[in-house]
């Protein structure tokens, strides 16, 4: 054994072991449980960033952990290949997206075997590979047969200089990022996928994953956005009827004016005769839809000249055109109520149209209407029949009363919309779809997939390359034989990675999609990703695993039963990022402290779900404990040494208890307890506590007292059998240095297939037994006391601890209930 700790040396040893004997590669075995952990794969952009290293860190400590509780574990990794950036790069460097992607896909792959993430890299998936989007192809084409593909005109960003379709990040202050051309709003054909059939089920379903983050899940449900509410109609003179959704029927009384969307086909049809409506329309097409621009911009409209009757009170209501109303939610259109919602009444305030109030507070307290639009419930006024009901028996009242006279139906609306899955790039999966003269769009045969994409093309940022290739698009007609053009638009990059999980569960498959294998590994036990993939990644996979099921290619309902949404690293108190000049190359620290250093102080310095700081004098004093862990080793290397080439006996049990050192029994009482705490903050994810325990663990060792002259000297196998815990509780988090302790002391071959340690009561038998705490009937502590402890003393223990006090918080106790040598139930008076 070395004296002095080389983490380089060591670091490649371990790795070269597991790369020879396989240490990751897994089968499916029947006969044991299966833990299947994933980290979202990444994009190959070039090399991995703290982010990265975090990321796959915390995946790998849970995967480890999972091997040594005897698991049949598969942790895969692969690339999300397609995408914007190797376009940018394309243009940049004058290198083909393919040959770039590659080129960092081994550049990354190499970076993260040195950090010893224990991945089954026999299972590697990269998403521009044919072999792997084939069967998106061959799945978008059995849903299309389904009617659950579809196509229709929508707008996208054009850039008039450039003839492409921008992505909306690459449109900056209205202008092509490349070009710097003022983009337009241009309608194309798209191809859409219908999420909106599975609304229900992804809604619903969401209270089946019990082990994701309520903040994801109320995203999600907040995204989906379900809403009741009533369909009104509303008449227009010479117009068809407009139907207006509204989640507030309360408010009907209300309504002064009418607000349509610049897109809506009434407000299309009256542009053609109308230059100056037309150009306010051309004007809207650049406005941003997210929810909360909209609130912020500046409200701007015409009236059209044309009043909509109000179906209640038969009032002729003006009619606008706005530019908060948007053709993405509902019918496009509104009932606009200015007392009552806030964006009605900074747009009626501005065009001078009257507001009426229709609810008061609930509590009678005055409100001034002239300043604010009171937007909660209360009782109604000044609303014919239904004046004095609350907001809750008039929302009901007044939705019967419009289905009677069949000027409206109560609804279910949705703020989903169906998934465009169209990208006029070129670096994605090629659309398999043939557009012909006579038939349509047609499919392309099975028997042709997969449909591929040409990797060497000349990338000029200049239209996509493939519809300059006709060697690519020129095709016949699978129906009728007539020269067609195959689809030039490739798949939203979305779509891979939306059953890649899956895939990796069917390795060296070139037959189907999916095969059996995937219904033994899924659904994923343990899934690791950003909180910034809460709603588009994750409800995609959702969404894309159920129609698998459908397909009959999985029988479960959900992807990813656990979800652990990491924290950002930061330094400085801000995100690291090239642009801010505050990023710490991860390459650079491995080789100057090892990759243990790096793992260590990742999951030290912070909770998992947490932001983590970054501090170099951290990372130093990581690397410090472990070079201390290792001279430790080495130091007591002779004394664990002979413990191990001892025939394999209960030491534990041989020892003679109640003659030992009491100080050196206290040591050792208080490893197994750490060592407790440990096992519970594995099983909570905790890394950052299961740290602190080791390095308690590894102070405890080296300040075992000298036993006393007349008692029984158990320091060895406290060193033994001490070093040994030590070592496991750190295996999954610092892999190489304790995989070569493990084996330099002789404890085994590879620490990797040890079994986790456990709780050993004969340590506690001499003195102290521990009992567990309830507070009528919910664990609140812990305690330990004497063995001879009579029922008083355990009692008067119990009230003195500081977590029963704190549950108990003031009441009176009316019982004590003790279950001898186990617990202890506090039960408490209301």
């Amino acid at each position: 054994m070395e004296e002095q700790y080389k983490p380089q040396e060591i670091e490649m040893n371990a790795q070269q072991y597991w790369q020879d004997n396989n240490c990751f590669q897994v089968v499916e075995d029947v006969n044991k449980e299966k833990f299947y952990c994933l980290s979202m794969f990444p994009y190959p952009s070039g090399s991995l960033h703290m982010g990265h290293v975090r990321n796959y860190t915390i995946g790998d400590v849970i995967a480890r952990y999972q091997y040594m509780l005897g698991k049949n574990v598969l942790q895969p990794m692969g690339w999300d290949a397609f995408g914007l950036p190797a376009e940018n790069a394309a243009i940049k460097n004058k290198i083909p997206p393919a040959a770039w992607t590659r080129q960092n896909i081994k550049h990354i792959r190499d970076q993260m075997m040195q950090i010893g993430f224990a991945y089954d890299w026999s299972r590697e998936i990269t998403t521009c590979d044919p072999e792997y989007y084939r069967w998106e192809q061959w799945f978008f084409l059995r849903l299309l047969k389904k009617g659950l593909v579809y196509k229709k005109n929508a707008e996208v960003n054009w850039d008039p200089i450039d003839q492409t379709v921008l992505a909306n990040e690459q449109v900056v202050n209205g202008r092509g990022w490349r070009s710097g051309a003022l983009v337009e709003r241009r309608e194309i054909p798209q191809w859409f996928l219908k999420i909106t059939s599975y609304t229900e089920e992804l809604l619903n379903d969401l209270h089946k994953l019990e082990h994701w983050p309520q903040q994801v899940k109320t995203m999600q449900r907040n995204w989906i956005g379900r809403s009741e509410g009533v369909d009104i109609t509303f008449t227009i003179k010479q117009h068809h009827p407009i139907s207006i959704f509204t989640t507030r029927p309360d408010t009907l009384y209300g309504v002064t004016y009418i607000a349509i969307a610049a897109q809506h086909p009434l407000t299309k049809q009256l542009a053609e005769r109308n230059a100056e409506l037309k150009k306010f329309i051309e004007e809207c097409r650049n406005i941003k839809v997210a929810e909360a621009d909209i609130a912020t911009m500046e409200k701007r409209g015409m009236p059209l000249g044309m009043t909509a009757r109000h179906p209640l009170t038969g009032q002729e209501l003006p009619v606008w055109v706005a530019n908060f109303v948007l053709m993405e939610y509902g019918s496009g259109a509104l009932m606009a109520v200015p007392a009552h919602d806030q964006r009605d009444f900074e747009f009626a305030m501005k065009y001078h149209i009257p507001v009426k109030p229709v609810i008061t507070p609930k509590d009678g307290e005055f409100f001034d209407f002239s300043k604010n639009a009171y937007i909660q419930p209360g009782i109604l006024i000044d609303s014919a029949e239904f004046t004095g009901l609350t907001s809750e028996q008039a929302t009901q009242a007044i939705a019967s009363h419009l289905e009677a006279l069949e000027l409206g139906e109560r609804k279910v609306n949705y703020r989903l919309r169906d998934w465009g899955v169209s990208r006029q790039r070129y670096w994605g999966t090629p659309i398999p779809i043939i557009n012909c003269t006579y038939c349509g769009a047609v499919p392309v045969p099975e028997k042709d997939l997969p449909v591929l994409l040409p990797e060497e093309v000349e990338f000029t940022g200049v239209n996509s390359p493939l519809k300059s290739m006709p060697s690519f698009y020129q095709t016949t007609c699978p129906k009728c034989l007539e020269p067609a053009e195959r689809e030039t638009d490739t798949f939203d990059t979305f779509m891979e990675s939306s059953w890649y999980y899956a895939r990796f569960a069917c390795k060296k498959q070139n037959k189907s999609m999916l095969d059996g294998r995937a219904n033994y590994w899924l659904s994923v036990d343990q899934y690791v990703g950003g909180i910034e993939h809460a709603v588009l990644h994750l409800l995609y996979a959702r969404f894309f695993h159920k129609l698998m099921r459908d397909e009959g290619l999985l029988n479960s309902d959900e992807p990813f039963l656990r979800l652990l949404s990491q924290g950002m690293v930061l330094n400085n108190g801000v995100k690291m990022s090239k642009s801010k000049g505050n990023v710490v190359d991860p390459q650079m620290l491995v080789e100057r402290y090892g990759a243990d250093t790096v793992r260590l102080f990742m999951m030290f310095a912070a909770p998992p779900e947490q932001s983590l700081e970054w501090s170099d004098s951290g990372v130093e004093g990581a690397h410090r404990f472990l070079k201390r862990m290792w001279t430790f080793g080495y130091e007591m290397r002779d004394i664990i040494s002979k413990y191990n080439r001892l025939p394999k006996i209960n030491l534990l049990g041989m020892a003679n208890w109640e003659d030992a050192d009491t100080a050196q029994i206290e040591i050792f009482r208080q490893i197994y307890e750490i060592m407790d705490q440990a096992k519970f903050d594995y099983e909570r994810q905790q890394y950052n506590t299961v740290v602190s325990s080791c390095m308690k663990i590894l102070n405890l060792l080296t300040k075992i007292p000298d036993a006393d002259s007349n008692k029984v000297d158990i320091r060895e196998i406290i060193i033994f059998k001490g070093f040994s815990i030590l070592l496991r509780l750190l295996a999954p988090i610092t892999p190489h240095i304790t995989h070569q302790l493990w084996q330099d002391l002789n404890y085994g071959d590879i620490i990797l297939y040890a079994a986790w340690p456990k709780s050993s009561p004969i340590v506690f038998k001499v003195d102290t037994i521990e009992l567990v705490v309830q507070v009528n009937g919910k664990l609140r502590s812990r305690i330990r006391v004497p063995h001879s402890a009579d029922k008083q003393a355990i009692e008067d223990k119990v009230k003195e601890d500081a977590k029963v006090q704190q549950a108990i918080n003031g009441k009176m106790i009316k019982k004590i209930i003790s279950v001898p040598g186990k617990l202890v139930n506090v039960v408490t008076g209301e």
